[in-house]
């Protein structure tokens, strides 16, 4: 195996037809390369396992890295706040794609996913997330950040995977969260958060392993019941929608290629999708807990 070092070449800025650049697991020491933005095709960028460092710098004229939408920065040494205005440049993952049931050829045409865990970030969640509407994966898992959770992912109708464990979260979940009926694995164990869990829909799917080490939350699936006055809001119980992503869907091999100037830098995949879309992203872009797959209507 090659072990890259130092930092990502300047010379990647000329390859304007690079679509897929993964470079994780290397040895690569640089500051985010948000000079990588100014790629029109770019949809992928995997940099998870390195000694990347540094705060994310906001962009400060235009918008960089429009068309992307799987962004992987896990397992790096990222600090400061999270890039808010960069959220509302990323156009691609604003997009919900409606064809969820057909098959496609390109991992990018049918996932979108930001997976940040494993960093120093700081502070709260930006609203500007919830302008991501077409994101159907978000991992913020083990970092340093802070403060309520945002009812505004309840916009965030595409969302299949949520992890916002060992954080230092407080309050309430938010009932919004109930809303997402296509949440397959949802994940906020080790925070500060009190009062009821939310019931009904997709939260009827999670076991008491989702809210672990919340020693202020009470009702089902925990044990703990709620005082009086804390009773969590009942909705009506109803599956997630059958047009899950895992739906519809066949086995096949995948190639994601960009090239210039003879540069080729792609992922070649043995990928089956009757094993589930999310469980490729959870397993290839950062996830380290298995997702919990939906089951029938509990009794």
């Amino acid at each position: 195996h090659n072990l890259f070092e130092g930092r990502i070449p300047r010379s990647l800025i000329n390859c304007s037809k690079l679509e897929f650049l993964g470079l994780g697991n290397y040895q690569i020491s640089d500051t985010f390369p948000s000079w990588l933005g100014t790629l029109p095709k770019l949809n992928v960028l995997i940099l998870r396992s390195n000694i990347f460092y540094g705060v994310i710098e906001e962009p400060r004229t235009g918008c960089g890295f429009s068309k992307l939408r799987i962004i992987d920065l896990s397992n790096n040494r990222f600090s400061g706040n999270l890039p808010s205005k960069s959220f509302l440049c990323w156009n691609a993952m604003k997009i919900v794609n409606a064809r969820r049931m057909m098959t496609y050829n390109k991992i990018p045409d049918i996932l979108a996913g930001i997976i940040l865990s494993n960093n120093r970030f700081v502070g709260a969640i930006p609203a500007s997330i919830a302008n991501l509407k077409g994101l159907q994966v978000l991992n913020l898992q083990y970092n340093n950040l802070q403060g309520l959770i945002p009812s505004s992912l309840g916009n965030l109708t595409n969302l299949e995977s949520l992890d916002l464990s060992n954080k230092k979260f407080a309050g309430r979940i938010p009932q919004q969260l109930v809303e997402l009926t296509f949440l397959e694995f949802f994940n906020v164990s080790d925070n500060y958060l009190t009062g009821p869990i939310p019931q009904g829909k997709q939260f009827a799917t999670f076991d008491n392993t989702s809210f672990d080490g919340n020693s202020g939350l009470c009702g089902k699936p925990l044990s703990k019941g709620c005082e009086s006055g804390e009773t969590p809001t009942n909705e009506d119980h109803t599956e997630g929608s059958s047009e899950s992503l895992f739906s519809g869907a066949s086995d096949r091999k995948i190639i994601l290629t960009g090239y210039a100037g003879g540069l080729v830098a792609g992922l070649v995949l043995g990928f089956n999708f009757s094993t589930g879309i999310i469980g490729w992203i959870l397993e290839k872009l950062g996830t380290q807990q298995k997702a919990t797959r939906r089951r029938g209507s509990r009794k």
